[in-house]
């Protein structure tokens, strides 16, 4: 039989090198292995799949779990290869991250890969266990006890005799006297269980959350943590794996209206669950590389891997949606090189109007919690600088629902399209009584000029309003206020046709760098408090910079200027191979 490698492979079929090894680690070539660092691929398997490849009816997916030979996924096998090094060596640990974050993705295939050595039960608690089970500790052994079975018997291996015999004994322990079925006796017979089996036990349970409003889920984690300590005595299970939002290690739940939140869960025997779950530029770009293969778009898979990253923070439903929309893009037109910079920013214009799942739940969030409400706003508007310590509650949990990350020791947006939501949300809701908004709505039509915007005209205009209505107004309320009132007044210009995000590098008290996306055009505007001439000089070379990286040759400044003494109004400032047009109020 003739083996190819994979270099091989990719010049035979015209696939990427960076596929062929994907295919090969995912399984979908039978026979192939690996010598070395290098896959080794029959030539019958390669022709076989080049061949149900050429035809992949696949498809980006966001909603429910993705399945590698039906979406377009990223590559997990190294992720999934580091989280077995956790069961292999016996950890419990929970995988807490934001919603729709691919975590039941992750346990799928976690379950897929575990399965070669381990029997692995992968429970679903908002599937299997309604609130009623938690009522008290006989309803939900009973409830968890039956759905511990049906997880067993959907596991591949449950036939083996061995494995039967293992969940008919099982089974035969809670049936026999049920009304007296509590935790105690529950987790005798898990270890009955656990004992009687030939190979290793991973429990996996999703959707814990809906759990752990309930003092007998703490008692659940209790016994857990009970076997766990003394393994060496009674049989357990090998890995327990725990998913959902809430770091139940760090529980802080009211379990009845007269308590206090406190610290109360058991869960401290969980290892720290360290690994990256978003997705890298490098490995979206693999993505894509798939994508190109089956239908030779064209597209520079690299640069567009870059920008959806830069958009999204590889936060996963982000990278599946900007995907899907510029698919349907693709598939509504049929034409070549429509995976580009335009049409990557025309999917982020339509996806952050639109309502899906996760927005909707970002906006319950941030109502839920108005002081982390609070906290963002003033981050966005205001430009507060904040360390990041997930001992401080609001940023604990403003990190926990995805909203917030830590940037080279401050707390920032956790990505653009985040950014641009919450400033859409915040400017709507002050929009309603804003006049700035509303002279911003007058003025817009002045501004356009075909695909482009008039921006010297914008600031003039700005400037003018800006003087007539706050002239007047404290140090203070510029400072908080007018970084906010100049997005108020451009809102209504961009709305619909554009979107505006700040440079996370430079937003701080001082000096806040926005871009403005706008029909495939962007324009970088400073808005800075006045500092005086020096701070002036900095801020004008520190945006020429930011200007030659975006390759444009004109930016622009606002200033807002606490000096009697200022020249209000806009000039031009030429430099050798750009221009300035600075703006003060």
């Amino acid at each position: 039989m003739e083996y190819l490698t994979s270099m091989q492979a990719a010049e035979r079929t015209g696939f990427t090198k960076r596929y062929i090894n994907t295919m090969c680690a995912n399984g979908e070539f039978p026979g192939a292995y690996k010598k070395g660092n290098r896959w080794m691929i029959p030539n019958t398997a390669l022709e076989s799949r080049a061949t149900a490849a050429a035809k992949s009816d696949r498809f980006f997916n966001t909603t429910g779990v993705c399945n590698p030979n039906e979406h377009y996924m990223v590559d997990l096998n190294e992720r999934l290869a580091r989280v077995k090094i956790f069961v292999d060596q016996g950890m419990y640990f929970t995988i807490n991250r934001a919603r729709q974050f691919g975590k039941t993705t992750m346990l799928h295939e976690l379950a897929k890969t575990l399965n070669r050595d381990y029997f692995v039960v992968s429970m679903d608690f908002q599937m299997q266990m309604s609130n009623a089970k938690f009522k008290n500790e006989n309803s939900f052994s009973i409830a968890f006890a039956k759905a511990f079975i049906a997880s067993c018997k959907s596991n591949e291996k449950s036939k083996e005799p061995y494995i039967e015999a293992a969940i008919k004994e099982f089974t035969d322990i809670y049936t026999t006297d049920s009304d007296r079925y509590e935790l105690v006796e529950l987790f005798q017979a898990l270890s009955v269980f656990c004992n009687a089996m030939p190979i290793g036990v991973v429990l996996t349970i999703d959707e814990i959350d809906s759990a752990t409003n309930n003092q007998v889920f703490l008692d659940f984690l209790a016994q857990l943590r009970g076997y766990y300590i003394n393994r060496d005595r009674f049989s357990t299970f090998q890995s327990v794996v725990l998913a959902g939002v809430c770091d139940i290690k760090n529980l802080k739940r009211k379990l009845r209206p007269d308590e206090e939140h406190k610290d109360n869960s058991p869960w401290n025997i969980a290892a720290d669950f360290d690994i990256d779950m978003s997705f890298s530029s490098e490995q979206i770009q693999g993505m894509l590389e798939v994508y190109e293969t089956d239908h030779k778009v064209g597209m520079k898979e690299k640069y567009l891997a870059r920008e959806i990253y830069d958009y999204t923070g590889g936060y996963p439903y982000l990278v599946s949606r900007l995907c899907q929309l510029l698919d349907n893009q693709y598939q509504k037109t049929g034409k070549r090189n429509s995976w580009n910079h335009e049409s990557l920013l025309s999917a982020v214009r339509d996806m952050v109007k639109e309502s899906n799942s996760l927005f909707d739940d970002m906006a319950k969030k941030v109502k839920d919690f108005p002081a982390l409400k609070a906290l963002l706003y003033d981050i966005l508007f205001c430009g507060r600088s904040i360390p990041f310590n997930l001992s401080t509650e609001l940023v604990a949990i403003g990190s926990m629902f995805g909203f917030l990350k830590d940037e080279d020791g401050q707390v920032a947006i956790s990505n653009r399209i985040f950014e641009i939501w919450f400033y859409n949300l915040f400017i709507a809701e002050e929009a309603i009584r804003s006049e700035t908004y509303h002279i911003g709505q007058e003025n817009k039509n002045q501004f356009i000029l075909g695909d482009e915007l008039n921006m010297e005209l914008l600031l003039r205009r700005f400037v003018q309003h800006f003087t007539e209505s706050f002239a007047g107004s404290t140090d203070k309320f510029v400072e908080d206020n007018g970084r906010k009132l100049f997005l108020l007044y451009i809102r209504p210009l961009i709305n619909g046709a554009g979107n505006y995000y700040v440079e996370a590098r430079t937003r701080s008290m001082g000096r806040t760098d926005l871009v403005i996306d706008y029909k495939g055009k962007q324009y970088v505007i400073e808005m800075k408090i006045w500092h005086g001439e020096e701070y002036n000089s900095r801020g004008e070379e520190q945006l020429l910079g930011y200007l030659k990286d975006y390759d444009l040759k004109k930016g622009y400044m606002i200033s807002f200027n606490f000096n009697k003494n200022k020249e209000v109004g806009v000039k031009e400032i030429h430099f050798s191979d750009a221009t300035i047009v600075e703006a003060v109020v």
